[in-house]
């Protein structure tokens, strides 16, 4: 899979030092999700505080096998969402799914809140790869709900 110099080393820098990895105690929820098509395999935990419409993101660790992909994306996605309200984390799972889905090549096209997110976009070029970058989405959006 080809990727631009600036987007491939987004994604190298937070495979080989992934952020919030390691599986932490504390946790409300636990939630364990596998892409079949390649065999990632991701467990996710969650810890709230308040509730409700007042619900934050207190904790969020992981452990993950798999590709570079499914491990940087999960990277991404635990610091774009710590420390942010549940609403929130659910509205940035749509717009990186959709990022994946819509196959935008330009980063402007995106909103700046995505931050490291926006390298992704190049993977949709790649479909068998598009499951590997949502994988740590998808666990949220589970343990979310």
């Amino acid at each position: 899979m080809q990727l631009t110099a600036e987007n491939q080393a987004v994604i190298l820098a937070h495979y080989r030092a992934p952020r919030h990895i390691g599986l932490r105690e504390p946790y409300d929820t636990e939630v364990q999700h596998t892409n079949p098509t390649c065999g990632d395999e991701l467990t996710l935990r969650v810890r709230l505080t308040g509730s409700g419409a007042e619900a934050v993101v207190a904790d969020l660790s992981y452990e993950v096998q798999g590709c570079s992909i499914s491990q940087a994306s999960a990277s991404v996605m635990a610091g774009l969402v710590l420390g942010h309200p549940v609403a929130e984390a659910e509205s940035l799972h749509t717009e990186f799914a959709s990022l994946l889905r819509e196959r935008a090549t330009e980063a402007s096209a995106w909103p700046a809140r995505l931050g490291d997110a926006v390298a992704f976009r190049e993977v949709a070029r790649h479909p068998a790869r598009i499951k590997c970058a949502l994988l740590g989405w998808m666990a949220l959006r589970s343990a979310l709900s």
